[in-house]
This record gives structure tokens, sequence and C-alpha cells, in this order.
């Protein structure tokens, strides 16, 4: 696999080849906007990448089976897959890889009017960016499939995806939860705020962004304790509850 590379024109025209394929078969999908899709639309867009990208490599050398999955809890990361740790040691047959995707950064694609690149590509939809991730989970999976393990710092994943898919980098800049907390909200970690918690006016600090803010708040009896001693208590706020606390 590490054998083929397509040139750009080669790979934009597969792309495209791709995702009018998917929304002449996908229930969910029927535009470039994604606004609604299933696990099922994540299998026929791979089995589309190995029919049309990979001359069914897939289909052809791997005796498993691979589960797709959606994910809302997945605030930062794209797409992820999940191999068995002791792959080596498996029958073929048993071993099940899995591609997880981070829906809600293909839902909230459009909140943000910024430039979104994906492995280093300017994507223009959420259907594009989509291919993109999946185009970087399938070079996971090949890795992972031809050697046990796989990396994205590797250089061997590095030019795998650049010859594949005609990747630079190995990371995104589609909308996160942090991204659109600050859009929306004016909101970042670090930043002191003031919320109700029943019927109880609190303010603490912003330790962490997902769906909803993590806010720690100082209490002597407080589980956590930083490295000062302080001791604080967690708790978790929609970010429309959340109120920025003005510091003189």
């Amino acid at each position: 696999m590490l054998d083929f590379k397509y040139d750009k024109k080669t790979i934009e025209k597969k792309r495209k080849k791709i995702s009018k394929e998917l929304m002449n078969r996908s229930n969910n999908i029927n535009s470039h906007g994604i606004k609604e899709i299933s696990n099922e639309d994540i299998k026929i867009l791979f089995n589309l990448y190995d029919s049309i990208f990979l001359d069914n490599w897939f289909e052809n050398n791997f005796q498993g089976n691979f589960k797709f999955s959606l994910s809302k809890r997945m605030t930062k990361s794209a797409g992820y897959t999940i191999c068995p740790k002791n792959i080596s040691e498996l029958n073929p047959k048993d071993i099940v890889i899995e591609i997880r995707i981070g829906i809600n950064l293909f839902l909230q694609y459009d909140v943000l009017n910024q430039i979104k690149l994906v492995g280093g590509i300017e994507t223009h939809n959420s259907l594009e960016a989509l291919q993109l991730v999946l185009e970087h989970e399938i070079c996971h999976a090949i890795e992972f499939i031809s050697f046990y393990k796989s990396s994205c710092r590797g250089n061997r994943f590095k030019v795998l995806v650049n010859n594949l898919f005609g990747h630079t980098s190995s990371y995104h800049q589609l909308p996160t939860s942090k991204k659109l907390a600050k859009h929306m909200f004016n909101l970042k970690i670090g930043d002191k705020v003031l919320f109700t918690y029943k019927s109880k006016p609190l303010n603490g600090f912003i330790y962490r962004i997902n769906k909803r803010a993590t806010v720690m708040v100082e209490d002597k009896v407080g589980q956590y304790v930083d490295s000062k001693g302080n001791r604080y208590t967690k708790y978790y706020i929609p970010l429309d509850k959340l109120e920025t606390l003005q510091t003189k």
C-alpha cells in the first residue's frame, strides 16, 4: 500500500466521486452540508474509499471486521481508530477495528466563518471535512493491519497519508467546543465566571471546556487540591449559564 501514490488532480477527482456516490446511497446525507448522519453512513463512506481509492485493499487483505461509530463526547478529536493492543496475537478473523467519528465537529461546521483545514487541506463543507478525517483514520487502519501499530507522528504514516490522499498535516482546524465557546459566549479556559447552582450564586474559574464548562469553585472541603493547597469543588455548567466575572 505504501507504493500507491496519487497526484493532486486524481485525488480530488476520486474524492468528488465518493461524495456524489455517498449522497446517492445514504438515507441521511443528500448534500455537502451534513445535518444528519448514522453509523451506516460511515460504513458506506469507508467502503467507497476501499473501492475507489484502494482497489479493495481492505476487502482483499483484512479477514476481520470493522465497526463504525459516532461520538458526541469527542469534542477535540474528529476521528479515532481503536485497535486491539494484542492484534498480533489474535486470529485474523477475530480482529475488530473500530473507527469512531466526533460528530459534533461536523454538525457545527458552519457556525464559525473561518478557514477550516483538515490534514493541511482547506475544506469547503462538512462532508468534505468528514471525508478528509476518514482518510486519516483509514491510514491508521492500514498501519494497524500491516504493522500492528500506528502513529500519525511517524514518518511511515506521514508518507502513506500523503501518497494516498495528499495530506500534509495530521491535525484539523474544525470548530471545537473551545472555539465555539470563545466565538459564541466569549469564554475561554482560565476565565473567572459567575453561575447559579441550586438557587445559590457561585463563582470560580473555567478549568475545561467541552459541551459544558468545567468550573472549579473554592471550597474548604472540596475534593480537588491545587499545588498551593487550595481546595475546590468541580461543577459542570452549560456555557449559556455562565457570566464572566469582571476583574479590576
